[in-house]
């Protein structure tokens, strides 16, 4: 499988912390994710490329005038601020999206990031422009012809609204490869098995009936992004029936995973898109250091087979997956699984 990295660049975004039960902790999104995925995609024997430049226009098709110009300028603005912060962290936040636009650097901060856990530091912009590039160069290969490719992008996307930063994440990458994947397609999937709710992926398609979202995650009746991801959440307008939600129970592993994830692709079956988008989180597993789900290695390479069976072109977008011993085995096992691959597991 051909994969696509930038990985120097992608490592220079490196946020030191953010809240946790409101007491600050260090911040797992660090630069050695890239190192350990793209070590596992070299030993697993993928071809390894190194992402183009595609410009702006991919990222400003997804995302808000006002949101990429913070995102470039914002740490300039905030290191002019007397005693603030070393890195840009929201304080105060609107009570709604419809609020007035502030000019203050602290006030756009909270406007565009949900939490404390998406800090923007000195090169941030950098490593956010390079992941989305990485998660465009992909969805070229596959709008040119290849069957299947993996985009290594770092910092992850699916938290990122078209407005709105939050949970380690800046653009959304995976709604840049489906946009693009739009040239060509009538209808694009997405289909998000990262541990957590893909919330800003639902938001931005979420009035939309050209992007099927489906997404597998621990329920966030008492887990992380809290108030997007539950089953009722159908899709609005245009869209509506065309966002599926599917938590999990917390601890939940293969069996009920695979059993959600059946459910899901009949969705996509029922849908007939002409191109596929997997939103890889690696933190669904048993070990890794968020704990709230327990698929196994083995698990990994089972979900891709089930999900390479729909035989779509498809752009496979990393998103979520912590240090732990297993984090290269993990994707080793899933790109194996998808290319049914025994002799790689």
């Amino acid at each position: 499988m051909k994969v696509y990295c930038a990985p120097e660049r992608q490592k220079v975004h490196y946020p030191r912390g953010f809240l946790v039960n409101g007491a600050q902790q260090p911040n797992p999104e660090v630069p050695e994710r890239v190192d350990r995925l793209l070590a596992a995609a070299r030993s697993g024997g993928h071809d390894i490329g190194e992402s183009a430049d595609h410009g702006l226009a991919p990222i400003a098709a997804v995302h808000r005038p006002d949101y990429v110009t913070f995102l470039q300028t914002i740490y300039e603005r905030w290191a002019r601020i007397e005693g603030a912060s070393a890195e840009v962290i929201p304080n105060i936040h609107p009570d709604r999206r419809q609020a007035s636009y502030p000019l203050s650097a602290v006030g756009q901060a909270g406007f565009h990031m949900a939490d404390t856990a998406c800090p923007i530091g000195a090169d941030s912009w950098e490593s956010i422009y390079w992941s989305a590039n990485t998660a465009v160069t992909a969805a070229t290969a596959v709008l040119d012809g290849a069957r299947t490719a993996y985009a290594l992008c770092r910092p992850p996307g699916h938290h990122a609204f078209a407005d709105m930063a939050g949970g380690f994440c800046f653009v959304n990458n995976a709604a840049v490869a489906a946009t693009l994947l739009r040239r060509k397609h009538e209808r694009v999937a997405i289909v998000d098995v990262d541990l957590h709710h893909g919330n800003g992926t639902q938001g931005i398609f979420y009035e939309r009936a050209d992007v099927l979202t489906v997404s597998l995650h621990a329920d966030p009746i008492r887990f992380y992004p809290f108030f997007w991801g539950h089953a009722h959440e159908g899709g609005e307008g245009a869209g509506r029936g065309y966002n599926m939600n599917l938590p999990l129970p917390r601890g939940s592993g293969d069996a009920e995973f695979l059993a959600a994830l059946d459910r899901g692709l009949e969705r996509v079956h029922a849908f007939a898109p002409g191109a596929l988008v997997v939103a890889l989180g690696l933190d669904a597993f048993e070990g890794d250091p968020f704990g709230g789900l327990s698929v196994s290695t083995p698990g990994f390479a089972e979900i891709a087979r089930r999900l390479a069976s729909l035989r779509l072109p498809t752009a496979i977008i990393q998103e979520g997956g912590y240090l732990c011993d297993a984090l290269g085995d993990n994707l080793k096992s899933f790109l194996a699984g998808f290319e049914g691959d025994a002799s790689s597991l």
